[in-house]
């Protein structure tokens, strides 16, 4: 029994393909920067084609931006705006076999979250952060979301971090959305390279506790603390698992002074890689389909 997860992310598609609850194959296209329709369609078939034959019984889609149910589109996406002009929902189902009614779609944030969940076995609440080209936030308890905004607990790279001026940041900027001091506006890909240039591995590799991006995320993890009193904090999506090396300086810093609501020994995590979304996504379409 096969569950197919693809996830349609602002720099490249990846996919997965789960054989009875198993990682059987995995694939991700090329990179991509602000792709034309056709080229984000080829890049999905291409993936869809590496991860192998057979129809699956179910397939989760991860797509940024607000959802069409009803015409199984996504109708706004700030970080991939190519996006809109495919009717996502018949293009995968053409592409797949799959019969559009067993097509999930599910935010990354979600879908990476369930899978680093369910693959370390934690319990209580957790909130995973998904930083890539976008930023967004979901929050778990035992593997179901909290909901508050549409499809999300709420836009954490939209949260106003405040002033981290440094190194590459000479004025406090406006993220993509149009708002200024945002999150995303400081640790977003986009943000990263007008800040730092092209070379980004190795800019990641760079940084420390005290670089701005860094801070930002420190104060949005407090914010985080505050709002939601999670067990367990994971740095997903690209930028996320390189902050790894940085984990145990971002909880240092965040425990300085942390408000009184944060609960006693939570813990900080990082992605393994950048797969975690495509999995997930196969996994909570399989986990509906029983």
């Amino acid at each position: 029994m096969d569950w197919l997860g693809i996830d349609i992310g602002g720099s490249s598609v990846k996919g997965a393909r789960l054989r009875d609850g198993v990682v059987a194959a995995t694939a991700q296209s090329d990179r991509y920067e602000n792709p034309e329709p056709d080229a984000i369609r080829g890049a999905i078939a291409g993936v869809v084609k590496m991860i192998g034959d057979g129809v699956p019984v179910a397939l989760g889609v991860c797509a940024p931006g607000i959802y069409d149910q009803e015409h199984g589109r996504i109708v706004k996406s700030v970080n991939l705006t190519g996006l809109c002009a495919l009717a996502l929902r018949d293009e995968l189902a053409a592409m797949t076999g799959a019969s559009a009614g067993s097509i999930g779609v599910f935010t990354d944030a979600h879908a990476a979250a369930y899978d680093f969940a369910m693959s370390r076995g934690l319990s209580g609440r957790v909130v995973a952060i998904s930083i890539g080209t976008g930023v967004g936030a979901a929050v778990l308890d035992g593997g179901v979301p909290l909901l508050v905004s549409g499809r999300s607990p709420g836009h954490l790279g939209q949260i106003d971090v405040g002033e981290h001026l440094g190194p590459g940041f000479s004025s406090v900027p406006l993220g993509p959305d149009g708002g200024r001091g945002g999150l995303e506006g400081y640790i977003g890909l986009p943000a990263i390279i007008r800040a730092y240039g092209r070379h980004v591995e190795h800019v990641l590799s760079m940084f420390t506790i005290d670089h701005p991006p860094v801070r930002a995320l420190v104060r949005a993890i407090r914010i985080v603390h505050a709002i939601y009193r999670p067990e367990h904090v994971a740095l997903l999506g690209g930028i996320g698992v390189a902050m790894k090396r940085l984990v145990p300086d971002i909880r240092e810093r965040v425990n300085d002074e942390l408000t009184s609501l944060a609960r006693l020994g939570w813990e900080l995590h990082a992605g393994d890689d950048l797969l975690h979304a495509a999995r997930g996504a196969a996994r909570l379409a399989g986990s509906s389909e029983r």
